[in-house]
């Protein structure tokens, strides 16, 4: 009886500490990036669905394209945040997304500006690429 119980009380343990141990390894994934995280687009193909909408010069098409690489750069960084920090996640991408569309408005005549704010989507939809400047 009493090999059962120990055998039990072993057994118990060693999953007990297994289960930590993979929690353990969660965390320290998520802190360090590695979790799989939603795939973000490349700015070419945000690029190339505001070009036709905004009508885009071929002198604003390179400049929008390097705003939008480093915004999805710093946005790609903080992603982690979504999961594991929401308040934080989105205190930083307001101050990513606010400093975007102020280069953008600077970039943009006024009209193709306010063709860009009528372009965010009603939700975040990941079919979407734009979603990805508002959300």
């Amino acid at each position: 009886m009493k090999r059962i119980v120990l055998a039990l009380s072993c057994v118990c343990f060693l999953g007990v500490s297994g289960v930590k141990a993979q929690s353990i390894l969660d965390k320290a994934k998520q802190a360090t990036g590695t979790v799989q995280s939603p795939a973000l687009p490349d700015a070419g193909s945000i690029l190339s669905q505001l070009t036709p909408a905004l009508g885009l010069t071929n002198t604003q098409q390179p400049k929008v394209q390097s705003l939008l690489t480093t915004f999805l750069k710093k946005k790609a960084a903080i992603l982690p945040l979504q999961q594991t920090n929401p308040s934080a996640y989105t205190s930083k991408f307001g101050g990513l997304k606010s400093g975007l569309f102020s280069k953008l408005k600077t970039l943009l005549t006024i009209s193709q500006y306010t063709k860009l704010l009528g372009l965010k989507p009603k939700t975040n939809d990941v079919t979407n690429v734009l979603s990805q400047l508002f959300f």
